[in-house]
């Protein structure tokens, strides 16, 4: 009887970065698909639309008029999930219990035009998005009362976007969230454990490796991480840890933004059509601790699978056991790396 075989043979793999665990069933890559397939979106979108909430010049749901924007414009949400104005209280009656939480949530659309995702702006305009990021993390993070920020996108309608003007989101909030808390406390127990940061430690041994990296400039390389749930999910990180967003040179944080576009761009190439995906940085909370042990990182969750119209579905074992994927990381990886860099349709 032959050995182990992650290629072929079912396994588990470990996130050091959650403490958690997910099942690998690469031989169910083969079996046919007779499931729900994703309408493929259309690319005709127009520079300008004057139904857009988003677009400048026009009103928003609220009633709020843009200004006519040239570059990255910011604003309050005007459905925003948390609030700074509530009053704090809490409810502790045994297994009941609930707290109030405060927060500030901000939108940044890309740029003025309405039919320009991330992938087809180029290094200019999305490092003019990036250095909002830098100053919004400050600003907020410099608020009493905020502890977090989440910066996120949610590209198209599978990923629950509302609107189709590429926008992001930041929100800035009191407490410290879940997905958050766990990294934290993984980092931070194996910064005490080694004396150097577990991001940096993993960096340094996947691009020794050369597995499951699929791009790389001088400050950041994008991976398929070993623990991938999704088929092409993929992180971005600093190849020296940075705490934040805010510890980067322009330099880096071109270079960053840069990633961003080149990850993105092989989405698109991947099944030539506006890939869909949520996609967040993480970075060390704004508390006023020492972080040191903190490596800033970026996560892409892609639904795609098979086509542009095949997603997969966290349901079933995913939902009441743990995540499962079927083809492996390094499979994931090495279809994403011979990807171009340039975009399908500028070519």
């Amino acid at each position: 009887m032959s050995g182990f075989d992650m290629k072929n043979d079912t396994h588990r793999r470990y996130n050091p970065l959650t403490g958690e665990w997910m099942l690998v069933s690469p031989h169910r890559g083969k079996r046919p698909w007779q499931g729900q397939q994703e309408t493929p979106v259309s690319l005709n979108l127009p520079e300008y639309d004057e139904t857009c909430y988003l677009c400048p010049g026009n009103s928003r749901a609220g009633g709020v008029q843009n200004p006519k924007y040239n570059g990255p414009f910011v604003f309050t949400n005007d459905f925003s999930a948390i609030t700074p104005n509530i009053s704090d209280g809490a409810v502790d009656d045994g297994l009941f219990q609930a707290k109030s939480e405060k927060g500030i949530c901000r939108v940044i659309c890309f740029s003025p035009y309405h039919n320009k995702t991330v992938p087809q702006l180029s290094s200019d305009e999305m490092f003019a998005v990036a250095k909002v990021w830098q100053r919004e993390y400050v600003e907020l993070g410099s608020k009493e009362f905020i502890n977090h920020i989440q910066i996120f996108e949610n590209k198209g309608a599978a990923m629950g976007c509302s609107n189709p003007h590429p926008h992001c989101q930041i929100w800035a909030q009191q407490s410290i969230p879940e997905i958050v808390t766990k990294e934290n406390f993984r980092q931070k127990t194996y910064f005490e454990q080694h004396a150097k940061p577990l991001l940096q430690e993993y960096v340094e041994q996947e691009l020794q490796r050369n597995e499951r990296v699929i791009a790389e400039n001088d400050s950041f390389v994008a991976l398929v991480p070993f623990w991938a749930t999704w088929p092409f999910e993929v992180m971005v990180l600093p190849k020296i840890s940075k705490p934040s967003i805010a510890a980067l040179n322009d330099v880096e944080l071109r270079n960053f933004s840069d990633m961003y576009r080149i990850v993105t761009c092989k989405y698109d190439n991947l099944f030539k059509t506006s890939f869909p995906y949520s996609a967040g940085v993480h970075q060390a909370p704004t508390d006023g601790g020492n972080y040191d042990y903190w490596t800033m990182h970026m996560h892409f969750y892609p639904p795609l699978f098979r086509s542009a119209t095949v997603k997969k579905f966290m349901v079933g074992y995913e939902m009441m056991a743990e995540p499962q994927r079927d083809i492996t990381a390094e499979q994931g990886a090495a279809i994403l790396k011979d990807l171009s860099a340039e975009h399908y349709l500028h070519k």
